[in-house]
Parts: C-alpha cells; structure tokens; sequence
C-alpha cells in the first residue's frame, strides 16, 4: 500500500514527466547521478550543509563539492545549490558560530584541512583559506565547542614527536632507491594499503592556523581504521577533553577489543599530550566499543558495544556512560537488532539511532528517562542529526529506486508524548502525513536524471528455509516487463555475510542496472544476514556452505514455482567476497546455472587464512586456525569440491584486495583452465576488494554482464 501511495503521489505532482518515453537505465545513468554524504545542520538551524560527489567518467575521477539547502525546504525558490565548485571539497563540517566551516580538500595534492567564509544570510561562500599544510595529510576534522581549535586525523609515525620529524621520514622513504619493508607484527597491511610503519592519530591545530600537537601519540591506531560511517572520536562539549576508539591488545590481527579512551586536549597551549595521559573507560569489556558521542549536557557519552570478542558480527548495542560516575547502561538489550548511526536530541534526554530491520533501515527513538523505545519513520535511512532546537531530525535515505537524498521529519520533545511512528518509504514528499509530523525531502539533486529512466521496485517474498526459519528474498522485474514472457535470471548472492541487502541502493553490483538489459534480479538474505535477529545471524558460524547454501537454493527454488515469468533453464549465479565464496561453493555443489560470475572470493579457506589481514575473521567463523581445527576449514572450502567444477566461470579479482588476497582468483582460475570448464579472469591490478575507479567500473558492468548474456540470452 505504501508503494501505492508513492506512485500516485508522484503521479500527481509529475505527470509532465512521467508522460515522456523513459529509456532503461544505463551505466552512463549511474555515473551521471550525484552522490550525496551526511546533512550537517548550520547551528542557527537555516541550512543543511553536505558533499555531493560528481564523477566524470571521461576523465576517470571523482570529485566532491559541498552543497547547501535551506533547512525550510519545499518552496520553488529554496532548492539545493553547489557553494564550492571551483575546487573538490568534501565532509563540512560547522563552526560553532556559524560564520565559517571547515572541510577537506586535495586542491593543492594531499588532503588537508580548508576553512570557509558563509554569508548565512545569502548562504553563499564569501572566501576560502588552506588551514593545514601537513607533509602526512590531514582528514576527519572537527571543530572544539569553543570555536578555537580543530581536531583531525593524520597518518603519521609514531616515533616522531612534531611534524618536521614527520616530514622528514615521508621524503627519506620517497628518496629512497629501497623500497623494502620489515615487519615486526601482524595487520602489516590492511584492507588495500601497507602500514609502512604509520599510525593514525589525533592531532589539533589551533583555528586561526599555527602548529598541529598530536594528541593521541603512541604506537596504536588512535583511531582506529574505519570504511566511513559515524566518527571514532568526539569533543566533549567543554572542548576540555576528547573521546576516541583505539586498541591497545599485543595481536590487533586477532582482535575486535576496540576500547574508548578519553584523553584531556590542553586547548589553551598547554603541555602536548602523552600515552599516560589516556584513560581507558571500557577496560572490562574484551569485545568492541566505538563510535563515542557526548551528550550536549556533558553528562554521558553514548556509543555502540558488541559482548562477544573477536565477532565482528555481534550485536551492536546502544551503551550510555556517565562520566561522573563511570557506571555503564545498556540501552538496547531487549533489541534484537544492530544499532547503527545514532544521534542525541539537543536536551539530552534522549537519541535517535537507526537500525536495519527486513531490507530496511529505520530510525528509532529511545528516551532516557524510562529507557523507552519508539519507531520514529521507516525506510533505508542514515547520518541522522538534530536541529539546534531539536524539533527536526535530517537524516539520509536511499531506495532500490534512487541514490541518497537528504530528508527531514518534526519530532516531539522527550519531555512529552514521545515521538509516534509514521511509515514512509517513498520520495518527493512535500507535506503533512499523519500524526502532526511532516516527512519532507529537501534535496532533489538526480530528479533530472532518474525522471528519464525506467526501473522497476523491489518486491519482497518469504519461504521456509534452513532450520525451518522464515528467509526474506528480493525481486526486481525488467524495465517494460511482461508477465506473459520468460526472462533470464541473474542470482544476486550478497557479501558480508554479514552484510544484508533490501530496498537500498548501491554503485556496486547494482541491481536496476543489472535488470535493465531484460533480466530479473533475486537476492536473498540467507542465514547470517542481520535485519532478523542475532540467532538468525550466528546460524552462519561453523556452517559456511550449509544453511545459507540452502536458503540460496530453496529461495531460488520458491521464485521459480511462483513467478512463472522465470526462465530457470535461463539462470546466472553472481556474488562479491562472501558472495564471491558462495558461488565458488555453488559451483562444486550444482549444475543448475549456465554460468557463474565470481568476485574477490575465498577458493581454498587454509590459503585464504594465511593470505588476509584481519584474522579474527576467520577466527571466528571457523572456530580457530587451519592447524588446530583444520577439518572445518577444509569442510566448507570450495577448492576441496574442484573436481565437480562444471559451469562457465568468470574470475573476477583485484590486486590490491588484502581481505581476500588476488591467490584466491588466480587459484579458482587456475583449477578451471586445467579442468577443461570454460573461464575468463578479470584483473584489475589497481583495486582492491571494491572496483572504484569509474573506467574500471565501467568494464567491471561491461564483462560481467557480456559474460552472463553469453551464456543465458537465447
């Protein structure tokens, strides 16, 4: 019914648009959309202030720009627009008094930190200056609460104390005719790059420019390494002192005890920092603590913990620490669901936080006093902030059907009734929806791309699988579809595995993309997928090629009893790194397809052990190493099935992929050539675990799916 409404919805307030002949989406589509960061709120509340990444795919670059929108939105004249085009620009972030911001920029090579004039009256950039000028780089910044200073990240050694020492080392190792390494521990390289004997660490420079003092020194990851998502560290709301993310145990390879720590800055030039300095606050939990936000009163910081050491798929729960009395409260133990982003409302009484639940992501409130927990809207939403007044929360939200694009709701006061549920999954909303609050989308920044292209929505289906558990599957239809003909079949198979999918949208393996040249796309959230419970995800340790294995084939099994439009002598297994695994699985253990595509996969698990960075993996998910229980290893390993190996492959792997090392491809490539069975490889020697650059990406669209038409279109 939601969807319904939607249609129409759009249907009344677009049908110029919608009356005009639409072409199926297209690669070019894709590279032509504008990719939309986290909304960061102007503190008089007027603007919305956010990064948006254009690519140009000629040139082979991506390149952010920072945007405003009013925080009123709706009106003809209150639309978004670019206040920083002439240089990239990327992640705002505001000073307290609203008069400037800072944000990160390669203009000069190297990132460094930029600051920028606004006229909040015009909501214009009136100057921009260079503030760090850093030989290692500075990102991540953030302003003290005073105004006086800016935190950041730099990637520097730890040995040296200032930033001519820094400087220093970079040139001797670029001049160098040596480029060798010497390792002394494990985690020497992570995700796509070495460590070269470099540390992250917190520095602070004061805001009108001068010397940076590192405030986090030591040999550790302060903070630690991070994909994106919500900051590891955080001002306390005096500016007095600083919370951050780091891990201190002797094997970081094999551990996820990431702790908090808390460490005083010295703003007012003080004494620089020392490792003794640092406070450890979750000492006593061996598993992770991340993500440290203060609440606006100073009297708790909030952050996510997980229970069990070294799972990195435990449930991340929602902790509060008071910092006068050092006690810990969990927020969310009878939630049987991930908390993801989360923010506080400006009182203090309570936050907002997001979790994924069913192929969504919605947002939640939960208030302080009596610890209750309401559904504030639903939809695959993110980056979630108040505004000043805490009447208004922003938030992202994507869909099958479109990239990000920056919404807001009203909220009520947690001194109150509470904020009641509202259930909105669409776009292009411009006004009341129920229960006093509105829902509005302020930006509309690929309107006049997406308005031209036909896709399709996501149809959700449930059937019994493993363990006689209820497993949710997704459809997506071609473009013009016809029920009356057969179409091909491209069988999406997820990563992770603890990483689900739904009604979201990606530039990687995207499923309206795939479905527009006339296939239907299925996903499944096997076992192990979160969004349904920690029990269904734990299902998936010890029992890699068993019960998501049979989920894949008794989902599959379901779609082509009920949608006869399926052509199942038509059908493609695709996957990507867990993904990648399962299909290499799938191709030892049926002969149902008529080809597979397989990304950056594990083929042997003992190789894929000694080869990876980040061994708690492993660890983990097959209850040891391969020497004191090899028997699970070889169990579940795909290369112990070879022999079987009868469907068309295509190898796909990247050379800087250091979670699963480009071996895996060339032996998975290796076995196929000597087996007879038809193959082709696809190596990228500058990627890694994900294909990034857009020429690259553009041949990643262009083999996979030459490769799947040659096998599946009559």
């Amino acid at each position: 019914m939601r969807r319904l409404c939607f249609l129409l919805l759009i249907a009344s307030l677009a049908l110029p648009v919608l009356s005009q002949t639409k072409h199926p989406f297209t690669f070019e589509d894709m590279m032509s959309l504008k990719r939309i960061g986290e909304p960061v709120v102007s503190p008089d509340g007027r603007w919305v202030a956010f990064s948006a990444v254009d690519v140009d795919l000629a040139a082979n670059t991506k390149t952010p720009h920072i945007w405003v929108v009013p925080t009123a939105g709706g009106g003809s004249n209150e639309k978004e627009r670019e206040i920083i085009s002439n240089q990239d620009a990327d992640r705002p972030r505001w000073a307290p008094d609203g008069k400037h911001f800072a944000f990160v920029s390669t203009k000069e090579g190297g990132s460094q930190i930029w600051i920028a004039d606004f006229d909040g009256a015009a909501g214009t950039v009136t100057g921009v200056h260079k503030l760090t000028s850093i030989a290692t780089e500075a990102n991540g910044e953030l302003w003290s609460p005073d105004g006086k200073s800016i935190l950041f990240v730099s990637n520097v050694y730890p040995e040296c104390a200032d930033e001519a020492c820094n400087a220093r080392k970079l040139e001797d190792a670029k001049n160098s005719k040596v480029k060798a390494m010497v390792f002394t521990r494990l985690l020497y390289r992570h995700w796509n790059a070495y460590q070269a004997g470099k540390r992250n660490h917190l520095l602070v420079i004061p805001a009108d420019g001068g010397v940076s003092r590192d405030l986090t020194p030591g040999d550790y990851e302060a903070p630690v390494f991070s994909l994106g998502g919500q900051d590891n560290y955080a001002f306390s709301p005096d500016g007095q002192e600083v919370c951050y993310t780091s891990n201190h145990d002797p094997v970081e390879a094999t551990s996820t005890n990431n702790d908090l720590w808390i460490i005083p800055v010295n703003g007012n030039g003080g004494q620089a920092s020392s490792p003794l300095a640092a406070k450890n606050i979750t000492a006593d939990n061996p598993a992770s603590d991340s993500t440290p936000l203060y609440s606006p009163d100073g009297k708790y910081i909030a952050y996510r913990a997980q229970q069990r050491p070294g799972y990195e798929a435990d449930r991340f729960r929602l902790m509060l620490y008071d910092r006068k009395t050092g006690e810990r409260k969990n927020l969310t133990e009878d939630f049987d669901r991930w908390v993801a982003s989360f923010t506080w409302a400006p009182d203090s009484n309570g936050l907002y936080f997001s979790a994924e639940d069913k192929g969504e992501a919605p947002i939640y409130s939960i208030d302080l006093k009596n610890v209750e927990r309401k559904e504030v809207v639903q939809g695959y939403d993110d980056d979630l902030t108040v505004s000043p007044d805490g009447t208004e929360l922003f938030f992202t939200r994507m869909a099958i059907l479109r990239p990000n694009e920056i919404l807001k709701t009203s909220v009520l006061d947690f001194a109150g009734k509470g904020v009641p549920a509202m259930s909105f999954s669409g776009m292009d909303h411009h006004g009341p929806l129920s229960g006093g609050r509105t829902v509005w989308q302020l930006t509309h920044i690929n309107n006049s791309v997406l308005s031209q292209v036909a896709t399709s929505p996501l149809e959700s289906f449930w059937f019994t699988g493993a363990h006689g558990d209820q497993v949710e599957g997704f459809l997506v239809k071609p473009p013009n579809f016809d029920p009356a003909k057969k179409y091909p079949l491209k069988f999406v198979v997820h990563g992770g595995p603890q990483v689900p999918i739904g009604d979201e949208w990606t530039y990687r393996w995207n499923a309206e993309l795939f479905a527009a040249s006339g296939y239907v796309v299925i996903e499944i959230n096997f076992h192990g997928s979160p969004g349904y419970g920690q029990k269904f995800i734990d299902a998936i340790n010890g029992d890699w090629g068993g019960a998501p294995y049979e989920d894949l084939m008794k989902g599959l099994d379901y779609a082509e009893e009920h949608y006869g439009f399926i052509d199942k002598d038509r059908e493609c297994a695709l996957g990507a790194s867990f993904g990648g695994y399962m299909v290499n699985w799938i191709l030892g253990h049926t002969d149902r397809f008529k080809c597979i595509v397989s990304h950056d996969g594990s083929f042997n698990n003992e190789s894929d052990y000694g080869t990876t960075e980040e061994l708690w993996f492993d660890e983990w998910e097959f209850k040891g190493t391969p020497y004191s229980n090899p028997q699970l290893y070889l169990k579940w390993s795909p290369h112990m099935f070879a022999t079987n190996f009868k469907t068309p492959t295509l190898v796909v792997h990247g050379q800087l992929d250091y979670r699963l090392d480009v071996s895996e491809g060339f032996q998975l490539f290796t076995a196929l050539q000597r087996l007879g069975v038809a193959s082709k490889m696809l190596y990228f020697p500058d990627e890694g675990h994900w294909v990034l650059k857009p020429q690259n990406s553009q041949l990643w669209y262009k083999t996979v799916n030459d490769w799947v038409d040659q096998w599946t279109k009559k």
